[in-house]
């Protein structure tokens, strides 16, 4: 009993023995390692903080350039851990590390395609600068102000107040309008005149006051054109650009013209008939 004893004693002792010697010989490597893991560990966060910094000249959305600036970081400090596993001779460990690491990313993208579907999607619409907090959109449906975008989905404030959330993912799967892509849009506007008015005059007097409200650049002119003889009027269309990001703009300018050309025709005693109808008794 004794000699089983101090067999197991001996044993015990040749092994801690064996991992002081191992520790005194790895102490230079475990040095290093812990150097370049520290190293590792500061450049994450100041490539991080720089790199989010750099993405606000690019990317409005700050949950967009915080995403981004986390992948860096933990790219970064990925590289540092493998490095220093590999100094430390940890060759194995780094293997299943690796291992587990692939089957976990399978793991969670399977479970979380949906959300990885919008966050991707989400990204992408911050980069290509397609569509940014305070436009005017369209899309599935709706219309309104955007008043976030974030990872998951955006948010449009619709012309009554009601705040409408839409899936990154259906944004850019579905076509959408952007009212705020362009400086510069035309409005189409209808009316009609009586059948005793001359026509010339009327079209010269339009063009005219829509000039005057809404001058055209170099490349643009109003365009005026009689369309048909109605019922009780001859009907004419003007267009005319305006300077507008957003569907209320047209709206308001639309509302200006109609008001100014009544005013000019009532002046130049230019009839805006009523519609009239004519019923017959049997």
């Amino acid at each position: 009993m004794q000699e089983q004893f101090e067999s197991s004693w001996n044993k015990l002792l040749d092994k801690l023995g064996n991992w002081v010697d191992q520790i005194f010989l790895n102490l230079p490597n475990f040095i290093m390692a812990t150097f370049v893991f520290a190293i590792f560990y500061w450049l994450s966060k100041n490539l991080g903080n720089w790199f989010e910094r750099y993405l606000r000249r690019a990317i409005r959305q700050a949950s967009i350039r915080n995403l981004l600036a986390n992948i860096i970081s933990f790219i970064v400090l990925t590289m540092g851990l493998l490095l220093a596993l590999s100094i430390l001779n940890l060759d194995e460990v780094l293997t299943s590390l690796l291992a587990g690491a692939g089957v976990a990313g399978l793991a969670v993208s399977l479970a979380l395609q949906g959300t990885l579907s919008n966050t991707f999607s989400g990204i992408y619409l911050a980069v290509k600068d397609v569509i940014n907090v305070g436009d005017y959109v369209e899309t599935n449906g709706y219309q309104g102000k955007v008043v976030e975008i974030n990872l998951r989905n955006m948010k449009i404030k619709e012309a009554d107040n009601n705040i409408v959330v839409i899936p990154n993912k259906l944004v850019l799967e579905n076509p959408f309008k952007n009212f705020g892509l362009t400086q510069r849009i035309k409005i189409q506007l209808d009316c009609g005149i009586g059948y005793d008015a001359d026509l010339r005059k009327a079209k010269r007097i339009c063009v005219q006051t829509i000039t005057r409200l809404f001058p055209p650049n170099s490349n643009e002119k109003i365009e005026f054109y009689y369309l048909n003889f109605g019922e009780s009027s001859i009907d004419f269309q003007v267009r005319f650009w305006i300077n507008a990001r957003s569907n209320v703009t047209a709206l308001q300018a639309k509302s200006m013209a109609i008001m100014e050309i009544k005013k000019v025709f009532e002046q130049n005693y230019i009839d805006i008939p009523y519609p009239i109808r004519t019923i017959l008794n049997n």
